[in-house]
């Protein structure tokens, strides 16, 4: 029976895009997208998960895109870090309200709203069945957060790293825009290097590649897909 499958994994780090939160909106917060996400990352946290989660905050202000308009990159990066606490509390408020004790950790200081990110504190936190939120990415300009993501999936010995997007794994091009686009079930992290696929960037992949993280690109969107993926179902695009 399935009540009795245990997780293939133990320690997960899940990466959620800004994206994700925005649901039907063009951007901001959906409070039915943040309370139908948290009713999936609850499925999965009552088997027992250590868990920790990195979000963007690109439904609220991208960085990147900013800097192109002529802001100061510096300033425009540090705008999108304060955008990631917002969905870092967002998440947090929905996920207590679901009876799920959690932490938000930032990478800058801002400690009226979130606890400082120490390494054998948020490991702490996961040992104590605490969800740790991991806001305002790297704390760094110029990093995304999927490099903040695989970091982070670094320094708490994460065994996987699960990046949950709006479609169903990798392909060779936005399958959104190309519905001849090509689906890869796997891929090594060479191959999203040479291939040139967009899922994640460059210094993402290669923190993951030398540190032996395996990630996971999924749709979170599916119901029932992030419980798939950690019970070990072929959900997705593996990347190792």
């Amino acid at each position: 029976m399935e009540s009795d499958r245990r997780p293939r994994y133990h320690r997960i780090l899940l990466k959620l895009s800004g994206e994700a939160l925005v649901g039907s909106q063009s951007f901001g917060i959906d409070l039915n997208t943040i309370e139908y996400i948290c009713a999936e990352i609850k499925e999965i946290k009552d088997l027992g998960l250590e868990m920790g989660i990195v979000v963007g905050g690109g439904n609220i202000f991208r960085g990147v895109a900013a800097s192109r308009t002529g802001m100061d990159r510096v300033t425009a990066d540090n705008m999108g870090m304060l955008s990631t606490v917002i969905n870092s509390l967002a998440l947090q408020d929905k996920l207590e309200q679901l009876g799920i004790f959690t932490r938000v950790m930032a990478a800058v200081n801002i400690e009226s709203f979130a606890e400082p990110y120490i390494r054998r504190r948020a490991i702490r936190h996961m040992e104590k069945g605490r969800l740790v939120i991991l806001a305002a990415g790297t704390g760094n300009p110029y990093f995304t957060t999927d490099t903040a993501a695989a970091l982070r999936a670094t320094e708490v010995d994460a065994e996987v790293l699960l990046k949950a997007t709006r479609v169903d794994g990798v392909y060779s091009a936005d399958p959104e825009k190309t519905p001849d686009a090509l689906f890869y079930p796997r891929l090594s992290y060479m191959e999203v290097v040479q291939k040139e696929l967009e899922v994640m960037d460059l210094t993402s992949v290669t923190l993951c590649k030398n540190n032996g993280i395996p990630v996971i690109v999924f749709n979170i969107n599916k119901a029932g897909n992030l419980k798939k993926v950690v019970m070990g179902e072929p959900i997705g695009t593996v990347i190792s």
